[in-house]
């Protein structure tokens, strides 16, 4: 049997002999002849010569290497385009964003406005009333000597009267005296039933200041007789303060003594906690 040879590398007009090499790649095996295909393909649309029959070109057009570098550049332009949309889509969503959260501190902003506006005019209101409220108590003070005394009786006799205050009759019942001293103890009875806190000595001394024990005084002359509403009484009340601190089981009569009394009390209670701290205009 002959001995077996090598084959011969034939010569390609044109091309230099190369010898029989393989590489080895981690897929394969990549042989010489392949490297020389790819080289004479990339060199057959350059060699060819002017006015040269050009089947042979769009041959290597319709090659599967030519269609892979066309198939290359169309991804790379898709991906570019992709990328320029979704860079498009994330600039529209920061500015929607940016709007919404904008919308939101404007409107925190503007509810924060309204509310600091609402409480300043409350505590403006608030403020206006009490000045009210003091100039009126002033003025009641200030006047109180031009009291005009409008009695049923003389103005003396309650202020006067001797102070036997409260009796019992045959079946146990109190018996108030209709003067300064019984109108106070039954204006307390009243008032503990009710829960309103004062004592004998507190009523009586504002009593002495407002209206000398007169039941019947009225003032003519203050900032609530210019406003139609005189104070009345033997603790001057007005009849919008009355109306607000009536007591139930009183008459619903201003000039009424213990009513008076009641109602006054009630209201001292409310602002001051007692008719006992009061030791001025109220």
């Amino acid at each position: 049997m002959p001995a077996h040879r090598s084959p011969r590398h034939r010569r390609t007009p044109g091309l230099p002999t190369v010898p029989a090499i393989t590489a080895v790649t981690g897929r394969g095996r990549v042989t010489a002849a392949t490297v020389l295909g790819a080289a004479a393909l990339a060199l057959t649309v350059p060699l060819l010569p002017a006015g040269a029959n050009t089947t042979g070109a769009e041959s290597v057009a319709t090659s599967p290497v030519a269609r892979a570098l066309v198939d290359d550049g169309a991804i790379a332009e898709h991906r570019e385009a992709v990328e320029r949309q979704w860079t498009d889509a994330v600039r529209e969503h920061a500015v929607e964003r940016h709007a919404v959260i904008a919308h939101a501190d404007a409107t925190a902003h503007r509810e924060a406005e309204e509310a600091r506006e609402a409480e300043e005019a409350r505590a403006a209101a608030e403020e206006a009333r009490e000045a009210e409220e003091a100039e009126r108590a002033a003025d009641r003070s200030a006047s109180r000597e031009a009291v005009t005394a409008v009695a049923a009786s003389a103005p003396t006799a309650a202020a006067t009267a001797v102070p036997t205050g409260v009796t019992t009759d045959a079946e146990g019942y109190k018996v108030y005296t209709d003067d300064l001293d019984g109108w106070i103890r039954e204006a307390l009875d009243i008032m503990a039933f009710h829960g309103i806190p004062g004592t004998y000595e507190g009523l009586h001394r504002n009593i002495m200041r407002e209206s000398s024990g007169n039941p019947n005084a009225i003032n003519l002359w203050d900032i609530n007789a210019q406003n139609g509403t005189p104070s009345i009484g033997l603790l001057q009340v007005i009849q919008p303060t009355f109306d607000a601190y009536h007591v139930p089981g009183t008459p619903y009569d201003l000039y009424d003594p213990v009513a008076n009394l009641v109602a006054a009390a009630n209201y001292a209670a409310h602002r001051y906690g007692s008719i006992d701290n009061v030791n001025g205009p109220y």
